[in-house]
């Protein structure tokens, strides 16, 4: 079953989908990935297969149970756009997303190129279905995210920084609506600095896109906090209320 999520940016996790490969050096230290291998050892069912890409038919029914509206981070622990799994079950999740308009459903994908082809345009892109994708640092084969984002179908488009590995350099942030940016977590915690996390802030602020500043992360991210320049920033993309 999903769950509250500690996510700052989202209410709750819905997986009908497990599992992902690293295609990229900010998937180094993927928390995913560990905390499948820690579920895997205790034994809990949906992770028998570890962190191998599998589906979860049953949990395609979850969403319709929650009547309270809420924001829901789609495959938290998988990507949805992953090469392993078929275009027939991407289209079972959007028909779940398009039968629940009272939620907020957030796909956060490292694969937004396969968001492009000819079969994700054959599916309904419900106004409640927010599409992001990964940048981790400024290298052009990872910029070229935002560029392919740009022109998905989705209405709502984000683009989480995070883990935030280099500075992004200039950005171009047309058909965005929101910046989520956030520092690695974990024992192997790579650092952050704070400059990198000011350019992208003063280019949302320039370019009229909502700045989410999810936390400084490190070995022990709840101490290092989400504080930025003494405060919180929390925006959210315009018509839709801060978490």
């Amino acid at each position: 079953m999903a769950q509250n999520s500690k996510i700052e940016w989202t209410d709750t996790t819905w997986n009908p989908i497990t599992g992902c490969t690293k295609i990229s050096y900010g998937c180094e230290n993927c928390y995913a990935a560990k905390m499948a291998n820690r579920l895997h050892k205790m034994g809990n069912a949906k992770y028998a297969n570890n962190f191998t890409v599998t589906l979860h038919v049953n949990a395609l029914k979850e969403p319709y149970k929650w009547k309270k509206p809420r924001r829901i981070f789609v495959c938290s622990m998988s990507d949805l756009f992953h090469e392993d799994v078929p275009d027939g079950f991407i289209q079972k999740v959007f028909a779940v997303m398009n039968e629940n308009p009272q939620h907020i459903f957030q796909v956060l994908t490292k694969r937004i190129h396969r968001g492009l082809s000819d079969q994700m345009e054959k599916l309904t892109w419900s106004k409640n279905i927010w599409l992001g994708t990964t940048i981790e640092d400024g290298e052009a084969k990872t910029m070229a995210g935002i560029s392919m984002l740009r022109y998905t179908p989705a209405k709502t488009k984000f683009i989480s920084f995070e883990p935030l590995l280099q500075d992004v350099g200039e950005l171009y942030l047309s058909g965005i609506d929101c910046a989520i940016v956030g520092g690695e977590s974990g024992a192997n915690a790579r650092p952050m600095q704070e400059d990198w996390v000011l350019n992208i802030k003063k280019q949302c602020e320039e370019q009229n896109v909502a700045f989410y500043f999810k936390q400084w992360g490190g070995k022990n991210k709840k101490k290092a906090g989400r504080l930025l320049q003494g405060r919180t920033w929390d925006d959210m993309p315009k018509g839709v209320q801060k978490c």
